[in-house]
């Protein structure tokens, strides 16, 4: 009787060991937050009707920063904003563009979907709503834009520790802004249109590991 009720005790003893420890892995997992910095180029889409002003196919720079937290292993969401500045191409009157936006982004990380995929490596898919703000420099200072955007974009990471990663970045920037506010020939240079860029970065875990 004494030796049955001692492993019985023995037994609920290590039941809730295991269960604390899951609740407490659960715990981590859900705090998992991550800090990504990239710097990178941009290319403006045109407007393939105005012959007077257009970008060059890459722009410098592209910076973007962010803020993203995991909620599963696979799913999560970022907070992210990018600033990127475009120049005239060669036969394009002359302009400047400053393009910043803002976004809040779903995260799916599609390593339990490729499972032999190598460890270190990490595919995560990236999309959400956000903000552009399109201004000019110099002459077309007063021909800004503020739209609504969508961004859609692909990451590869690579593991260098638990902690840390380096990834390359391509998004797209789907632009919702409507009907033209300015007229090139008349008021001169003006964006409101996609925007394509490709980074690269880094990823650092700030706390948590389960889903570094």
């Amino acid at each position: 009787m004494t030796s049955n009720f001692k492993y019985k005790k023995f037994l609920f003893m290590l039941m809730c060991m295991v269960f604390v420890s899951s609740f407490m892995d659960a715990q981590n997992a859900t705090s998992e937050w991550k800090l990504q910095l990239a710097v990178g180029f941009n290319n403006p889409i045109d407007n393939e009707s105005d012959p007077i002003f257009f970008t060059e196919y890459v722009n410098l720079p592209t910076v973007n920063i962010g803020l993203q937290h995991m909620f599963s292993e696979t799913w999560g969401a970022k907070l992210d904003g990018g600033f990127n500045r475009a120049s005239n191409a060669e036969n394009s009157e002359e302009f400047k563009l400053n393009y910043t936006r803002i976004n809040l982004q779903a995260v799916y990380d599609f390593n339990r979907l490729i499972w032999f995929w190598p460890e270190p490596i990490a595919i995560v898919a990236h999309a959400g709503p956000g903000v552009s703000f399109t201004k000019p420099l110099g002459n077309y200072a007063d021909n800004t834009y503020t739209f609504v955007n969508a961004l859609a974009g692909l990451e590869v990471h690579y593991g260098l520790s638990r902690t840390l990663s380096v990834y390359g970045d391509f998004g797209y920037v789907f632009s919702f802004s409507g009907e033209d506010k300015y007229d090139p020939v008349i008021d001169g240079y003006s964006f409101h249109r996609d925007m394509m860029y490709v980074t690269i970065g880094i990823s650092i875990s700030l706390s948590g590991c389960s889903y570094c």
